[in-house]
Order: C-alpha cells, then sequence, then structure tokens
C-alpha cells in the first residue's frame, strides 16, 4: 500500500506538472466505483472547472477545485496516479482527468482498492476519512511531547501504537520498522514507556526516515510508482525491513550467533528488527 511518502511523492509529481491553475476539459470515470462509489454527478462538478492547488492529508491527496470542493484520492493496495498525455484508456485505469493543456491525469487502480471523494473545502477537516486522524508527523505540531501524550496510557506495542492512525498519520508498516531502528527502541516495548528522551528520539526517527524516503521517492516493492511511471528507491535504503536473517548494518553483532535481523508477526503483519539494537 503507498504510504505517506509515495503519496507526498505523487503529490509533488502533480504539483510540479500540472500548474495550478489548470482547467479540466474532460472527465471520464470509467466505473461507477472502487472501494465505495465515485461521488454523485463527478463529471459535472469537475468538469470545467480549475484545479487551484494540491495538498496532502494522510496518506489521502487533496486536488482544490475552484468550485470551492476539494476531490481526494486514497490510493488504497495497489492504486497509483500516473501523468501522461494522449494516453489510450488501460483496462485498470478507473478515472482519467484531461486538462486543457492537454495533460492527462490517470487513477489506476487493479485490485480496486482505493477511494475517490468529493467535499466542500471548509468541510474537510470534518470529512469522515480525516475526522478521527492525529498530527501530521511532518507538520509543525508534532514533536516528542506530543507523541508521548498519545501514547501515554497505552499497553499495545510501540509499533501497533504508531501504525494507528489516531497516534499520528502515515507511519505505514515500512516505515515504522525503519523509524524504530534509527531510534533503538524495540517494537514489542510497550507504547505507554515511550515518553521523555525516548519520546523525542522516536519523532525524530520518524521525522527523518520519512523526510529520507520522500526525497528517494518512496518506496516500490510491487504496484508503487511515481507519476512519470519511475519507481522509488527507498527500498534500496531499508535497514531493517524485509531483510530477515541478514546482517544488522548499524552495529557490530556476531549475525552466526544472534542470526542477525528477526522478523516476527505483530497484527498480521510482518515486523523486522534488531534484538540487539533495540531496547
Amino acid at each position: 500500500m503507498p504510504e505517506l511518502p509515495e503519496v507526498e511523492t505523487v503529490r509533488r509529481g502533480l504539483e510540479a506538472a500540472i500548474k495550478a491553475p489548470a482547467e479540466i476539459a474532460k472527465v471520464d470515470q470509467r466505473r461507477p466505483d472502487l472501494r465505495v462509489p465515485f461521488p454523485k454527478n463527478l463529471k459535472k462538478r469537475l468538469e470545467g472547472h480549475n484545479v487551484t492547488g494540491f495538498g496532502r492529508r494522510a496518506k489521502y491527496l487533496l486536488l482544490y477545485i475552484s468550485s470551492g470542493e476539494v476531490l481526494i484520492i486514497h490510493l488504497g493496495m495497489s492504486g497509483r496516479i500516473l501523468i501522461t498525455k494522449g494516453h489510450k484508456p488501460e483496462k485498470h485505469d478507473h478515472l482519467i482527468m484531461t486538462f486543457k493543456t492537454g495533460q492527462q491525469v490517470i487513477l489506476n487502480d487493479p485490485r480496486r482498492f482505493g477511494m475517490v471523494y468529493l467535499c466542500k473545502e471548509d468541510e474537510l477537516e470534518a470529512h469522515k476519512a480525516f475526522a478521527h486522524l492525529g498530527p501530521e508527523p511532518l507538520g509543525n505540531d508534532f514533536n516528542g511531547p506530543v507523541l508521548a501524550a498519545r501514547l501515554k496510557g497505552k499497553n499495545t506495542p510501540v509499533k501497533l501504537a504508531i501504525l494507528d492512525q489516531k497516534t499520528v498519520v502515515g507511519v505505514g508498516n515500512i516505515y515504522a520498522c525503519e523509524a524504530l531502528f534509527k531510534a533503538g527502541i524495540s517494537p514489542l516495548r510497550k507504547a505507554s514507556t515511550i515518553q521523555g528522551a525516548r519520546a523525542e528520539k522516536l519523532a525524530a526517527s520518524i521525522r527523518d526516515v520519512l523526510t529520507r524516503a520522500i526525497k528517494a521517492g518512496g518506496s516500490s516493492l510491487k504496484d508503487y510508482r511515481q507519476t512519470d511511471g519511475e519507481l522509488g528507491y527507498f527500498q534500496h535504503n531499508f535497514k531493517v525491513y524485509d531483510r530477515a536473517g541478514e546482517k544488522c548494518r548499524s552495529c557490530d553483532c556476531d549475525i552466526q550467533r544472534t542470526g542477525g535481523i528477526k522478523r516476527i508477526t505483530q497484527s498480521g503483519r510482518s515486523t523486522f528488527y534488531c534484538p540487539r539494537k533495540q531496547k
């Protein structure tokens, strides 16, 4: 599933390629629904209006429309956004927006777990997709004390707690593993113990890992591509994720004795960590 760095990379790709304000000349909705039905009268509500800007909230793309509405796109498990011209629709192209310039923004989603909403801009934060969400990890309102307050009293393992979008948004499985490794914190540690300096270190590690992942264009493991079709490259920088049994890159542990990076399952998801480095 595209996580925050992948979605932010897509947002930046859109912003660079589609110079706002950009008039939407044609909307081709090629099926009635994805995970949820497409918004009613989507074609009528978009055609002839301008996209005035691009944003992101958690793992959702935001396209601001001159009508005062916001087009909200979640890429689901396998969705991707392609920017091109003269595109011939393919099987899994479900929404195609053609701009007056001839540029096209295409939502392609083979597994159809994505979602598309349209709501008034002044109702955005109250929308069902956002009303329950925690702070943005790259925002000014996210730091050690904020994270500590959100973890206080939680008896779940810290890795599961930071995957909870109510705690902090956008930290998916890959980046949770990487951030905990950088912070030297075991994914099994009780969330409520992440206080003080430990919380400061984890908050800083989350921010650092996500920032570096965005700079690398995200991580391409299966379906994800950038808006120009190129792969992301952060998977080449993984310290622990998907490296079970390999030598830890940040300590001198004896792989013959320790077995290297360990893989466990937490709530149905793979967790990778170094038992020697992470406590």
